[in-house]
């Protein structure tokens, strides 16, 4: 890497020889390697055959200034829309690989400073659903329209937005990945691995702690997810562990494309996490999760074991065009595009949760959806929880229970409502 002029010294900009190093290792499939090290860096973006190894002892450090992320066409929690490149890119490439023991350092602390200022701004004007796609803060990973991708055994930290991000792909592989981004500061948004809109992945033995969504599988959000209508499907998530974040596994909120033939085992989900299985979606969503087979999952002390929250975050999740813009950004007119209830309404259904163990859990269930759309056909076998208390289930249609021991504090059993 030194003869293409980066400097390991954490201060030197290596950007352009980081990328020089990648297109001379493209014609001939090789490997790009780099001596140990702290590598401040811009954007960068990999080519198809390529290897980039980050060893032990190599850092890539995200450099701090926007103009270091060019703006390109992506989608970003659930718009297409132009945003800023990702620290490390695979855009519209094949068979790549991304590896080591090393670190990829987004050093985010500044984004999450300039996404609080903004968010205290907006609140007032009722612009909470604008904060995120106005306040532009880079990914750390993005894999985007591509294939055969391995990312394995890194450790990725204080990413500015969402840290792994695969979008509108297919077979690809996170394994063995350690995701740290509460360093420093909580980073909000912060999401582990985003799985959107893409097919055949793999997410195993990563070990993962946020300030948001960990493991999350998303398929656009309103009436542009609708528009795109792209599935995430066929996704195997296993053996991972989740220490903080949202959830231990989250689908949504959104499912716009839908979400089917989903596969989750030997996870372990740990205290603070504040749920272990989470469905979130609104009622200007739409599109359906079906196929979901979840298994063998351990939690110890989470707030609530299973939750399904289909009116999720109004202020988030609904948005409104203020009276008397006329400039606004194309983006918000796309974010504030009416969309019917026909269309709108969430569906759920066709979930096997099976040999659920939970410990010192603060509810078993917070479960809703609406009147007009039940979540239907799930099937809870083999259940061990010990709760303060037994929650709730509404809007609920055949559902199988058998082998549920939830042994809890108050002595409470669910409360059922609208239920078949």
């Amino acid at each position: 890497m030194a003869r293409y002029g980066a400097a390991p010294d954490a201060r030197t900009l290596s950007t352009a020889a980081i990328q020089k190093a990648i297109d001379a290792a493209a014609p001939a499939h090789g490997t790009v390697t780099f001596a140990p090290g702290v590598y401040l860096t811009g954007a960068i973006f990999l080519k198809s055959g390529v290897a980039i190894r980050i060893d032990e002892g190599v850092t890539l450090l995200g450099a701090q200034d926007l103009a270091a992320y060019p703006v390109m066409p992506t989608r970003v929690a659930g718009i297409e829309m132009k945003w800023p490149a990702a620290l490390l890119n695979v855009y519209r490439q094949h068979d790549v690989k991304i590896s080591g023991k090393g670190t990829v350092d987004g050093d985010g602390k500044i984004w999450w400073d300039k996404y609080w200022t903004l968010r205290r701004e907006y609140e007032p004007k009722g612009l909470r659903w604008a904060a995120d796609y106005d306040c532009q803060r880079p990914r750390l990973i993005q894999i985007y329209d591509s294939s055969n991708v391995d990312l394995t055994g890194l450790t990725l930290k204080r990413s500015g937005f969402w840290t792994v991000h695969i979008c509108y792909s297919q077979h690809v592989t996170v394994d063995g990945v350690t995701v740290r981004n509460n360093e420093g500061g909580r980073g909000p948004s912060t999401d582990g691995i985003d799985i959107d809109s893409s097919s055949d992945v793999l997410i195993a033995h990563n070990d993962l702690e946020c300030n948001d969504d960990d493991i999350c599988l998303k398929a656009g959000r309103d009436a542009d997810g609708l528009r795109v209508n792209r599935a995430t499907h066929h996704i195997t998530i296993r053996d991972n562990t989740v220490r903080g974040g949202a959830a231990g596994i989250t689908f949504g909120s959104e499912t716009s494309g839908g979400i089917h033939d989903i596969d989750a085992s030997g996870n372990h989900v740990l205290a603070p996490v504040p749920t272990g299985i989470l469905f979130k979606s609104a009622s200007t969503r739409g599109g359906t999760i079906s196929g979901v087979k979840i298994r063998a999952f351990v939690m110890e002390r989470v707030g609530t074991v299973l939750a399904v929250q289909f009116n999720w975050n109004p202020s988030y999740s609904y948005a409104k065009m203020p009276e008397g813009v006329k400039d606004a950004p194309d983006y918000w007119r796309v974010l504030t595009e009416p969309v019917s209830p026909e269309r709108g309404l969430p569906h759920l259904r066709d979930v096997e949760i099976t040999g659920i163990r939970a410990t010192g859990a603060r509810q078993a269930f917070n479960v809703a959806s609406y009147k007009d759309s039940p979540i239907q056909n799930f099937t809870m076998k083999d259940w061990t929880v010990e709760a303060r208390t037994a929650g709730k289930i509404e809007n609920a249609e055949k559902w199988t229970l058998s082998d549920l021991h939830i042994q809890t504090a108050d002595g409470t059993q669910p409360v059922v409502k609208g239920a078949q």
